[in-house]
């Protein structure tokens, strides 16, 4: 079994996640009493969400870049960015090691390919929504990606940093998404992406309209998938 390499805290709510999901992974595969093996380094989360409200992605860059190195020193075969937003940086982590990451957008669009899935919703931070270094990887595939309208995406925006990633779980909430989800779905999307990983704290196939695909469940089990190859 190969070794994941998790850089985690971005934020730990939905780490905790990832770590459930690999080894439930894991064990349905492998059966007994395997389980994952897994090295994680869990960053401060206030250090690298400042970086991003400033706008100097480099210097996060450099400190995911760093925490990749240290994994692939201590015996990570592959890395797993366990956040959709700092993906962003990917290329400038990859320049720090020699072994592979798995990449959450075309991890994703394996999925969606495979379900059929022509145009998709994407919801996640404002980052994830507006900028290109996301959908430019669903797009290569052949997806056409729609996103909330202005509004939409401060209130998506808001709710995942103010609520979501402090643990806040609201039925209110919930309802913004879903009626959000609903105009997206009326703007021809026939899938959503929950394009940050605490989104599927809040949202589930049940109170979506259109099919959920989940970018922490397909990430973490791709991981897991990975390791046992």
């Amino acid at each position: 079994m190969k070794t994941i390499g998790l850089i985690g805290g971005m934020s730990w709510e939905s780490t905790v996640t990832y770590y459930q999901l690999i080894n439930q992974t894991i064990k349905k595969e492998m059966g007994g009493l395997h389980s994952a093996k897994i090295l994680l380094y869990s960053v401060d989360f206030a250090e690298i969400e400042q970086y991003q409200a400033e706008g100097e992605w480099e210097k996060s860059g450099e400190i995911l870049g760093a925490v990749a190195k240290n994994l692939q020193k201590a015996g990570a075969d592959f890395i797993v960015l366990c956040t959709n937003t700092m993906h962003k940086v990917a290329p400038q982590i990859l320049e720090q090691i020699s072994i592979p990451m798995i990449h959450i957008a075309e991890a994703t669009a394996d999925v969606l390919i495979e379900a059929g899935i022509q145009t998709v919703a994407l919801l996640g931070t404002k980052y994830t929504m507006t900028q290109d270094f996301y959908k430019e990887k669903l797009i290569e595939r052949g997806l056409t990606v729609v996103v909330p309208d202005e509004q939409g995406i401060e209130r998506v925006n808001h709710i995942i940093y103010n609520e979501l990633c402090l643990g806040a779980i609201s039925d209110e909430s919930r309802e913004e998404f879903i009626g959000i989800i609903n105009q997206l779905k009326d703007n021809g999307a026939t899938g959503v992406i929950l394009g940050c990983t605490e989104i599927g704290l809040l949202i589930h196939q049940e109170d979506s309209p259109i099919p959920v695909f989940d970018t922490t469940e397909i990430h973490a089990r791709q991981a897991a998938l990975e390791a046992i190859k």
